[in-house]
């Protein structure tokens, strides 16, 4: 058997939203690799994200604020010397119905999903254009934008608009930069509790997944790191499902035929 192995170890990637949850997974699976890791957030964190012996560097930035997007940008490529991945993984949302919310409150979760991540895949791309290796771009996607999303419609809405804006990148940038997004399902990080209470609740959430449980950060870190790596240099514009197989269609639970038939 050949293993595979990804050594980033001359690369500099930028995780944003990377300092709890599914982007603390990514950072750590970058410095695993050998990455220069740069995390993001509005916030100071309360831990650094460490791997390998290695620390990713934070810097607080506000990613709807353009002008702060485009020096943080430039002042990573003049710290390292280059910029070969940056990681859209900031977003989310509250649980609330659409109804139950003004349209300000999910404009500024449009802003955070979609918005957001163009700001910084634009600062991107002014580094990364003009290297002669050019770059890659990850867009953490959701299942949540490619099906009914009741109680977080606006942020499905958006993640659906970050999948299109990645394929468009896809096209408008070639063949210098490539552009995936990745299409999450349920993860399980330190806030599932806010989601689907004690473990009990975790489990049988896990259980409606084909395989059983929710992913784990460090899973979707590998799958972002591949696609940053020289194994993944002819995909561009891909969607790939990091979602364990799925939603099981609720019909079949409610259909009432004989199964033995």
């Amino acid at each position: 058997m050949v293993s595979v192995a990804y050594d980033l170890s001359d690369r500099v990637a930028v995780v944003t939203g990377g300092t709890r949850g599914v982007g603390a997974g990514i950072a750590r699976a970058f410095l695993e690799a050998g990455a220069e890791v740069v995390v993001c957030a509005r916030r100071i964190p309360d831990a650094t994200v460490e791997a390998g012996g290695r620390t990713a560097r934070f810097v607080s930035v506000d990613l709807r604020d353009p002008a702060a997007v485009r020096e943080f940008f430039t002042q990573v490529a003049a710290d390292h010397g280059r910029l070969d991945t940056l990681v859209n993984n900031a977003g989310g949302a509250p649980f609330r119905m659409l109804a139950d919310g003004g349209p300000e409150r999910h404009a500024r979760v449009v802003e955070l999903n979609l918005l957001a991540p163009l700001t910084a895949s634009l600062a991107a791309y002014e580094v990364m254009s003009s290297q002669a290796s050019g770059g890659s771009i990850t867009m953490i996607g959701s299942v949540s934008g490619t099906r009914p999303s009741p109680g977080t419609a606006a942020y499905g809405a958006a993640k659906a608009g970050l999948e299109s804006l990645a394929r468009s990148m896809a096209v408008e940038w070639a063949p210098k930069i490539r552009i995936n997004t990745l299409v999450l399902g349920m993860v399980r990080t330190e806030l599932s509790a806010l989601h689907y209470g004690d473990e009990a609740g975790v489990a049988a959430v896990g259980r409606t997944v084909p395989l059983g449980r929710l992913a784990e950060p460090s899973e979707v870190g590998d799958a972002c790191v591949f696609l940053a790596s020289d194994r993944a240099t002819y995909i561009s514009g891909a969607s790939l499902l990091v979602h364990g197989g799925g939603e099981r269609p609720a019909f079949l639970d409610a259909a009432t035929v004989n199964k033995e038939t």
